[in-house]
């Protein structure tokens, strides 16, 4: 029987890191056939299509660096690959997992991974997550399924999924959700039927971010709000307390700024439950924000609305298809 074929793209991180001499920190040096040379059995599962988008650490992968690896993902796709694998640094894991997913339009997987401890040290986690990934990339059950996260033989929802931990193989969970499957001996199971969907939106293409994220905090006057919009930003995205709640003075400048057409939205720095639209009504709470034109996130994480407002809004949604957008991918 003919091996499948799977596309694999190197973009970065502590995957791809090793010790220049022993015992120094770790440096990104692998590049995507270095990696899969680490897991020899890989080829015994498929036909290896590699490609190196970048060697960054993830904390300076840019939209750019996405965009190149969505279109390369598309087109082997096209090309007769069965599924795509990104190795890819875990802070910002999360993010370019979550920003491919609502750009994904292929019924391929596309499966994300990464390592808490780098290639070269004892007990590293690269070669299974590798293995798991590339074993979740080729299964027909994960099509469909939009673009899925892999780590410590735990396979998450790219909306869902989150850092949770800074150490540790096992860093990465879905918080009031869990995992959407496992592998068991090899073997990729899902605990239910692939989840509706939103439609893919367009890429938003190159170019930076306009839009900001800041956390609601204690004895917050307003000032920090201000000063990001000072700065020029069209959109900004607030991590709020609890259902979705800011402070009196910053809810003020962010209905100010409404005011004069800056898309402002406010998501919940819990890890579970999301914002609310009608539980509390004093001024800065969620129904106040929302009666003044501020949206909210729902169950995104400030992170992941940042991301996806800026793809809405470079495609040139304003006002009610704007926030209809918003609400459709708030619930995850």
């Amino acid at each position: 029987m003919e091996q499948p074929t799977l596309a694999v793209a190197a973009m970065g991180g502590t995957i791809g890191m090793v010790a220049p001499t022993p015992g120094a920190a770790a440096e990104p040096r692998l590049d995507a056939d270095a990696l899969v040379r680490v897991v020899p059995h890989l080829g015994e599962l498929a036909t290896l299509r590699t490609t190196t988008v970048t060697t960054k650490p993830s904390a300076s992968v840019d939209v750019d660096d996405v965009l190149t690896t969505l279109e390369w993902a598309r087109a082997q796709v096209d090309d007769g690959a069965a599924g795509v694998l990104v190795t890819h640094g875990t802070d910002t894991l999360e993010e370019t997992a979550y920003l491919l997913d609502v750009l994904w339009d292929r019924p391929a997987p596309l499966v994300v991974t990464g390592a808490m401890r780098s290639t070269d040290v004892p007990g590293t986690d690269a070669p299974s997550n590798l293995l798991a990934a590339a074993r979740c990339a080729l299964a027909p059950q994960a099509r469909e399924r939009g673009v899925l996260v892999v780590l410590s033989d735990e396979v998450h929802l790219a909306a869902r999924v989150t850092k949770e931990a800074s150490t540790g193989p096992r860093a990465f969970a879905s918080p009031g959700h869990g995992p959407a499957g496992r592998l068991h001996e090899g073997e990729v199971r899902f605990f239910s039927a692939p989840p509706a969907r939103p439609a893919p939106l367009p890429a938003p293409g190159p170019g930076p971010v306009d839009v900001a994220l800041v956390e609601a905090t204690l004895a917050d006057d307003g000032r920090v709000v201000r000063a990001v919009l000072d700065a020029g930003f069209g959109a900004v995205v607030v991590d709020g307390g609890g259902l979705g709640h800011v402070s009196a003075a910053t809810s003020r400048e962010l209905l100010a700024a409404v005011r004069r057409g800056v898309v402002a939205v406010v998501s919940s720095r819990t890890v579970r439950g999301g914002t609310g639209r009608a539980t509390y009504g004093y001024e800065g709470s969620e129904t106040r924000l929302l009666a003044g034109g501020v949206l909210m996130a729902g169950e995104l994480s400030g992170r992941k609305a940042r991301l996806l407002l800026h793809v809405l809004v470079r495609a040139g949604l304003r006002g009610e298809a704007l926030a209809a957008a918003l609400e459709e991918h708030s619930r995850v």
